[in-house]
C-alpha cells in the first residue's frame, strides 16, 4: 500500500515509529499537497459566483495547475521512501577491502544522489504551489482568504523540509559539480519562495484585518 493510500491514522503512527520510511521528505511532500489542497478549496468557492466573474477563467486555470500540483506531491509523498530504501542499504554494504571500499563509496554517492532528487523535486512543486498561492490571495473569495494563508504556511514548511532532506544528502556526495548545482537551486527556492510566500500570508492577514 503507497503512502497516501494508509489512513491518516496509520500514516501517522508509521511517521513516528523508529521505522526508517515515512520520513521528512515524505512528510514535506504531504503537507504540500495539503497546503495546495486548501488553495483549490478557494478557488472552488469563488468559480460561479457572480462576484468574482471577472476572474473566473484564471481561477479556473489555477485550479488545473493546483490539481496537477496536488498529484505530483502525492508521488513524491511513495517516491521518498523509494529512493532511500537503497541508500540506506547501501551504508550497510562491506569496506574490509580496498575494492569493497570503492564499491560502496560508489553506491552510496549514486543512492545519495537518487535520494537528493526526490526533496529537490518537493522544493520545486512548492515554490510552483506558493506562486499559485500569491494569485489565489489576490483574487480568491474573501469568504475563504485565510485558507490561503494556511496554505501557502503549508507549502513554506514544505519547502524548508525540502530544502533540509537536500542538504542531509548533499553531505555525502563528493562530486563537487552536482553538489554546487545543487545548493545553487535550492538555495534560490527557498530564498524567492519563502519571499512570495511570506509576502501572501502578509496580503491574507492584511485582508482579514481590513
Amino acid at each position: 500500500m503507497s503512502m497516501v493510500e494508509k489512513t491518516c491514522s496509520d500514516f501517522l503512527a508509521e511517521l513516528a515509529s523508529k521505522k526508517p520510511v515515512p520520513g521528512g521528505g515524505g512528510a514535506a511532500a504531504l503537507g504540500g499537497a495539503i497546503g495546495m489542497a486548501l488553495s483549490n478549496m478557494v478557488g472552488n468557492l469563488t468559480v460561479g459566483k457572480k462576484k468574482y466573474a471577472d476572474v473566473e477563467e484564471e481561477v479556473q486555470a489555477l485550479l488545473e495547475k493546483g490539481s496537477r500540483v496536488i498529484e505530483e506531491l502525492k508521488l513524491l509523498t511513495d517516491k521518498d521512501a523509494e529512493v532511500f530504501a537503497p541508500l540506506s542499504k547501501a551504508y550497510g554494504l562491506p569496506k574490509d577491502t580496498p575494492e569493497q571500499l570503492k564499491i560502496k563509496e560508489e553506491t552510496l554517492e549514486q543512492c545519495a544522489k537518487e535520494a537528493c532528487s526526490v526533496p529537490m523535486e518537493i522544493m520545486r512543486k512548492a515554490y510552483e504551489g506558493i506562486e499559485i498561492h500569491k494569485r489565489m490571495g489576490e483574487i480568491g473569495a474573501m469568504i475563504a482568504i485565510s485558507d490561503v494563508g494556511c496554505g501557502v504556511a503549508f507549502l513554506k514548511s514544505a519547502l524548508i523540509s525540502g530544502y533540509l532532506n537536500v542538504i542531509i544528502n548533499l553531505n555525502i556526495i563528493k562530486d563537487q559539480e552536482y553538489v554546487a548545482a545543487a545548493s545553487k537551486e535550492m538555495n534560490s527556492l527557498l530564498e524567492e519562495g519563502g519571499k512570495i510566500a511570506d509576502k501572501t500570508l502578509q496580503l491574507v492577514i492584511n485582508k482579514i484585518k481590513s
